[in-house]
């Protein structure tokens, strides 16, 4: 059975669908710019007044969760970065006289 291959969409040379926070952001700013317009123009009746503060919510939702997101996704990273340095260098100086050194500081 043959298997389909797989839809990329490639911006700037990245495919999208690897990137982390990109789903999760569109995904919140589509929701967030409908509810917004949606009650905007309940509230006003003016459907381009409407569409205008949708779409704005759409952007400002997007961007606003896709900076949070990435600010968290990077500092996870770099946490993890260094607990699995800390943890190669307690594997490789365990027993040795460097980790006497170590500890004996902490």
């Amino acid at each position: 059975m043959e298997e389909e291959p797989k839809k990329e969409l490639i911006i700037f040379g990245h495919d999208v669908a690897q990137m982390p926070c990109f789903r999760n952001s569109f995904l919140y700013g589509i929701s967030g710019g409908i509810g917004v317009g949606l009650v905007t123009f309940l509230a006003t009746s003016r459907t381009r007044f409407s569409t205008h503060v949708a779409f704005s919510g759409f952007v400002c939702g997007t961007l606003g969760y896709w900076f949070v997101c990435r600010y968290q996704w990077s500092k996870t990273r770099f946490e993890y970065q260094k607990l699995q340095t800390a943890m190669r260098n307690k594997a490789m100086y365990e027993g040795t006289e460097v980790e006497r050194e170590i500890f004996k500081e902490a």
